[in-house]
């Protein structure tokens, strides 16, 4: 699902919402994430899992064409861990379908 389809989905189970609306609080929410990962915090969703930013350490890679040593610099990566209920979700033995309906929690989203 890409953020467009997500809008879509969820202007079209809150009727009373103007789609540019739903657009706006999507990215809202993102942004306030972004952000928080960008100041180092943790970002925890309950249900659905929690943000985190990682450092990876500087190490010695090789380039794929001629086989060199490369230098490769430290850097901090975004981290996702599922929570609990949405991996037990992911996990039940019943297929989940688009016409399910939507309970306040993003499906198909995964590790």
């Amino acid at each position: 699902m890409i953020k467009s389809e997500l809008v879509a989905r969820l202007a079209e189970a809150n009727p009373h919402l103007y789609q540019r609306d739903v657009e706006r609080i999507v990215n809202t929410i993102f942004d306030e994430i972004a952000g928080a990962l960008a100041r180092g915090d943790r970002v925890e969703l309950r249900g659905f899992g929690a943000f985190s930013v990682k450092e990876r350490p500087a190490r010695m890679g090789r380039n794929p064409r001629t086989g060199e040593p490369v230098e490769v610099d430290a850097k901090h990566v975004p981290f996702f861990k599922c929570g609990k209920e949405l991996r037990e979700r992911l996990n039940t033995s019943e297929p989940v379908t688009a016409d399910a309906g939507f309970s306040g929690n993003v499906p198909g989203a995964a590790d």
